[in-house]
């Protein structure tokens, strides 16, 4: 098979990652040539500062299966992957980091995981060699992830996976949800396996992680399990609590209004009417903005012919119809 159409396509983004570029194509190189197919090696420079990309220009120079994708500025992890995706041409995606703490030689435990019939191979860094001020947040991470979207996997931070390609094709990441691939994923009905794989302390160069990206994942975690639950009726979930506060609000009042009708009891400047009233005006607003939301919903999914299911394949009837169908003058 020719280069030009590989089976396996690597995305990795790298961001002020010059020394472990070399050591990094070494590694890749001789794990998927040991898998005997067809890949491609996709750079995605994230706008670094230092000599990255001339490094990633004289790798793609003498190796024709590397792509070096270059962002005009840091637009961070999640942006680099989703830029990899949208040039990938291989049926099975792999994904991983530049600085060398996923081993590349369990590429090919993974592929053949994935080979199993599962759509999605996530790595599992069981034996993780990070600091202690790391690995605590993420465990808890970890766990509050797996509780919220319903996907329970040991290790949403390990950026080592394989995934079919019309999984990642499917996919919209924004923020730093490349974390949360699974979770989003899985919306689609996705097969999912984790296997455990070798981690590597970082030798050269600086981390990027910090306190400060656990939180803003952590507020990913609203987007996503909004996304997940309520994505195409948000209508039940305003509606819902909107019920609920109303409901509340109106009983708080029908109480007031029943001792001062019929036990002729002073309700004047009681904090329970306002609590009354502002649960019935609390209610109402949460409804009015839940049928908002419907509409643009719907108008997001009308106007943009966008379905709300996803196909896993046809039978070869209905793709034989589907080709007649297609036929010019039909």
């Amino acid at each position: 098979m020719s280069v030009l159409t590989p089976r396996i396509s690597v995305v990795i983004p790298v961001y002020n990652e010059a020394e472990n570029l070399a050591d990094l194509h070494r590694e890749l190189t001789a794990s998927l040539v040991s898998l005997g197919q067809p890949y491609e090696i996709i750079l995605v420079d994230d706008g670094s500062t230092d000599s990255t990309l001339e490094r990633l220009l004289a790798i793609e120079a003498v190796d024709p299966r590397v792509r070096v994708l270059r962002l005009r500025r840091n637009f961070g992890q999640t942006a680099a992957f989703s830029a990899g995706f949208d040039h990938a041409c291989g049926e099975i995606v792999i994904t991983s980091d530049g600085d060398l703490q996923n081993d590349p030689a369990d590429i090919p435990r993974l592929v053949a995981k994935l080979d199993e019939g599962y759509d999605m191979v996530c790595g599992w860094r069981k034996e993780r060699r990070d600091p202690v001020s790391k690995k605590i947040p993420s465990w808890f991470a970890n766990r509050i992830i797996s509780a919220a979207t319903g996907v329970h996997l040991h290790d949403y931070g390990c950026s080592l996976k394989a995934m079919r390609s019309e999984v990642v094709k499917g996919l919209r990441l924004y923020g730093e949800m490349h974390r949360f691939i699974p979770a989003v994923a899985s919306w689609m009905g996705v097969t999912l396996a984790e296997v455990p794989v070798n981690h590597r302390p970082r030798t050269r160069g600086r981390s990027k992680y910090g306190l400060g990206r656990t939180v803003r994942v952590l507020l990913d975690l609203f987007t996503v399990k909004f996304l997940l639950a309520y994505g195409t009726r948000p209508a039940h979930l305003f509606g819902l609590w909107g019920l609920a506060s109303g409901g509340a609000g109106f009983l708080i009042l029908a109480y007031l209004a029943y001792i001062r009708l019929f036990e002729d009891t002073a309700i004047a400047g009681r904090p329970l009417a306002l609590l009354g009233v502002l649960l019935c005006v609390t209610g109402l607003i949460l409804v009015a903005t839940g049928l908002l939301a419907e509409i643009l919903v719907r108008i997001y999914h009308e106007s943009q012919g966008k379905p709300i299911y996803v196909v896993k394949e046809l039978s070869p009837p209905a793709v034989a119809r589907e080709r007649e169908r297609a036929r010019p003058g039909r």
